[in-house]
Parts: structure tokens; C-alpha cells; sequence
């Protein structure tokens, strides 16, 4: 299989794989399932490849991802079902592959996620919070020891994540290549993450700490539902007194995911926002 040394994390330029057999994909399941068993912080850890363009890439991924303890594999809208150029590269990751959940869209796959990282190029239109490597793993680590829900989120191979999907990011990670020559493959890039996670994984064995929080954290889901109503309850008041509420938005959205919300927090803002939203209306009938 002839790889294209053009390839970017998250806008690579992917090899061309030639017709293969087809096989079928995976059902579609509402979370991942580990294939065997794995650390405590794998457990609550996914790798979210979207729109995959070839099937020998998502291989690839399923190989790094296996050297390094992590099994909990998400396909979102692949372009091709997995054949045999996937199973080739995989080099015997053949169970995270058959253990892997193929979702229609980024909102489902990360739906019950606590935490999710874009893994992205820089200079991308939403400013997000950008960690190397290293810091993103760590960060990973303690949440997911912690019991949250972690996704790490890989684009496209040539275009990467778009806008949309970049805001159901909590935050970035890129990886400081060679800025003369920043080509980098998926599979590489998976394989770049997969081993900061695994080392991340180990120091934290090592010193045997855990993560804890009171409550616990708010899920992507539930983030979601507030920010409707957010926008909701902006719209009632006039806050954008006319103006065009994305940008607003954007902000807003970057500011409460920065405070990593627990489900209480996210209780007690929702019923700020439904006085709001009650008083707006009675001032409307009083009018």
C-alpha cells in the first residue's frame, strides 16, 4: 500500500487505498466497549475518528491504539466499511476494530463524554484552549481516572475537523512538528497521543493517585441542553440587541467549558435560566 508523505494530523493527506473486499461495520452502540481488559483510565477513554476516508488508516489508528493499552475505538461516518486494507494495518488489532461503534455524527459519539480534545492543526477560526501532547495527556489521565468520560477527537484526513465539530471541543491538541515539514499521518497521530496517554497512564500508577470531584461532572449532553437554553434565554431578554448571537455564543461556550461544570452547576445555572426566561415573559404580558 503506497502511503502519500503529504499527510497532516487532522487535514493529512491520506494514502490511496485500492478496492477490497468489503466487511461489514460494526453495529452501532451507544458507548464503546474495551476489547480485554485495560487501565482504569483506558476504561473511560475513546479515540473518535471522523469521516474516515480510508479504511486502512482506521487500521493503523486500531494498531496504535492497541501498543499502547487503549481498545475503546469510534468510527463517525466513515466513508468506507472496514475491509481487508484495514485489517492489514491493523497487524493483529483486530479485536478493537470488531469492538469499535460506528455513530452517524460527533454530537452522538461524545454525547456522555465529561471531556472532549479536538486533535487539531493551529490557526483554526475557533479559538480553543491548545495543550501539547504531553499536557492533553495528563489532563486525559486524571479526568478519566476519575471516572469522567474522555474523548480524544481525530479529523478528517485531509480537510480535519470542521467548525461545528471543533465547538463540541473542550479544548486542542496540537502536535509541534517540524513547521518545514508538519506531515503527519492519522495512524501517526493517534500513535503520537496514544503514547502520551500510555505514559501519562503509567505515572500515575507509579504515584497512585486518582482524580476526585464531589459531583459528577456534567456530561457533553447535558452541556448541550443548557447552552440551548442559554441561547434561548438571550434570545427572551434581547441580549444581542439585534446583533448576530454566534459570536456571543462562541464565547460563552468557551467560558463555561473552560469552569468544567459538575451536573450540579449545570442543574443550578438551568434554573437561572428558566426565571429568566419566566420573568422575560411576564415583562412581555405586562407590556
Amino acid at each position: 500500500m503506497n502511503h502519500d508523505p503529504r499527510d497532516e494530523l487532522a487535514g493529512a493527506q491520506a494514502p490511496e487505498n485500492a478496492n477490497s473486499l468489503e466487511v461489514a461495520a460494526p453495529a452501532a452502540a451507544p458507548t464503546p466497549t474495551p476489547a480485554g481488559p485495560v487501565d482504569p483510565a483506558a476504561a473511560h477513554t475513546r479515540i473518535v475518528l471522523v469521516g474516515t476516508q480510508h479504511p486502512g488508516n482506521i487500521g493503523s489508528a486500531a494498531r496504535a491504539m492497541k501498543t499502547m493499552g487503549l481498545s475503546r475505538l469510534v468510527l463517525v461516518a466513515p466513508e468506507k466499511p472496514l475491509d481487508r486494507d484495514a485489517y492489514a494495518m491493523a497487524a493483529g488489532a483486530d479485536d478493537v476494530l470488531e469492538a469499535a461503534v460506528v455513530l452517524p455524527d460527533l454530537a452522538a459519539a461524545v454525547a456522555d463524554c465529561h471531556w472532549v480534545l479536538g486533535c487539531t492543526a493551529r490557526s483554526r477560526r475557533i479559538a480553543l484552549e491548545e495543550l501539547v501532547p504531553r499536557e492533553a495527556a495528563a489532563r486525559v489521565d486524571a479526568r478519566a481516572r476519575g471516572g469522567s468520560e474522555v474523548a480524544l477527537v481525530f479529523g478528517r484526513e485531509r480537510t480535519g475537523l470542521d467548525n461545528e465539530e471543533l465547538q463540541l471541543c473542550h479544548a486542542a491538541v496540537h502536535i509541534p512538528a517540524n513547521p518545514d515539514y508538519s506531515s503527519l499521518n492519522l495512524g501517526a497521530a493517534v500513535q503520537v497521543l496514544s503514547y502520551e496517554l500510555r505514559m501519562a497512564a503509567l505515572a500515575a500508577t507509579a504515584a497512585g493517585g486518582a482524580f476526585e470531584r464531589l459531583d459528577p461532572p456534567a456530561s457533553h449532553a447535558q452541556l448541550e441542553g443548557f447552552f440551548s437554553q442559554l441561547g434561548e434565554a438571550l434570545d427572551a431578554i434581547d441580549f444581542h440587541k439585534g446583533r448576530a448571537p454566534e459570536s456571543a455564543m462562541r464565547k460563552l461556550r468557551r467560558l463555561f467549558l473552560r469552569a468544567d461544570l459538575d451536573e450540579r452547576e449545570v442543574r443550578l445555572l438551568r434554573g437561572v435560566l428558566a426565571d429568566v426566561e419566566r420573568m422575560a415573559m411576564l415583562a412581555g404580558q405586562r407590556r
